[in-house]
């Protein structure tokens, strides 16, 4: 199957596609359910696998490893992958293109921060020359053959933000994405800048970005959002919520299935075994 092209059509049919960040295989098992389209996020990956924030810890093969299992539970969702900056050196960042596309990669984005990076919606952010991104960019692009690239920077100020875009815009790049984007206004002038080139728009819950519904971004002229953690941050509150109502019924399980609203080792296995029924033909697998 070509993934690359299969995400290119989703992208160019009407409205804006959503691609949900998952930052483990539990997370993707939920929201492969609800969306056709995943997203790997650097923050989540970092979160979930390091423990550690999105300051540059993310290590290639630990990603391409992560991806592999991502597309062997799931063959026919759209897959992106936040690839940082290439892992520093233009050739590693082919070599990682390659790898991942062999795994199944839908698509990449390559940022243009250079270290030490940030998060996309943190302060403190450095960016690279646009003249040495642009030469990773196109390396990264003569690399793949039917990935998609996503061509990201992460500027600050009004002037270099347009520039960087309009740059963006006229490689090979398949999308232009411009992170931390601060209002709606902005949207629009990097829409314009960006002319035909599909454009897409980060959405991170407490992020600067503002909250915009699909049919919003749609009217705004961008044709893909990613989320990057609602799963990661929906897992934090819930696991909160539970610990602390574990601690006050003196370590009591709650009730689960039909006799309680909580999830029980029965509801966990049928969700698990439908990764191995979308290869295989149906089967029941009983709880231990």
């Amino acid at each position: 199957m070509r993934y690359g092209q299969a995400l290119r059509d989703e992208i160019a049919a009407e409205g804006t596609t959503p691609l949900i960040g998952v930052h483990d295989m539990y997370a993707a098992s939920i929201a492969a359910g609800h969306y056709n389209g995943l997203f790997v996020s650097g923050f989540g990956f970092a979160a979930s696998y390091y423990g550690l924030p999105d300051i540059g810890f993310i290590a290639w093969p630990d990603m391409a490893a992560f991806v592999e299992r991502l597309r062997g539970a799931f063959p026919r969702h759209h897959l992106l992958v936040d690839i940082d900056d290439g892992y520093v050196d233009p050739e590693v960042a082919c070599h990682v293109v390659q790898r991942l596309e062999r795994a199944g990669a839908s698509g990449v984005i390559l940022e243009d921060q250079k270290r030490p990076r940030r998060c996309g919606h943190a302060d403190g952010k450095l960016v690279l020359p646009l003249e040495e991104y642009l030469a990773k960019l196109d390396l990264v692009l003569a690399s793949r053959t039917d990935l998609l690239v996503v061509a990201r920077t992460d500027a600050t100020e009004e002037d270099d933000i347009l520039r960087r875009a309009a740059a963006l815009a006229e490689t090979d790049a398949d999308v232009v994405l411009v992170d931390g984007v601060r209002s709606v206004d902005r949207i629009r002038r990097i829409r314009q800048v960006v002319g035909d080139k599909p454009l897409l728009f980060n959405q991170i819950a407490g992020g600067k970005s503002p909250r915009l519904s699909l049919t919003e971004l749609t009217e705004l002229g961008v044709d893909v959002a990613i989320y990057s953690t609602p799963c990661l941050f929906a897992a934090h509150r819930a696991m909160e919520t539970a610990m602390a109502e574990l601690k006050y019924a003196d370590g009591r399980l709650p009730a689960t299935g039909e006799t309680g609203g909580e999830v029980g080792v029965k509801e966990a296995t049928e969700l698990l075994a439908r990764n191995i029924s979308r290869h295989h033909p149906a089967r029941q697998v009983v709880p231990a």
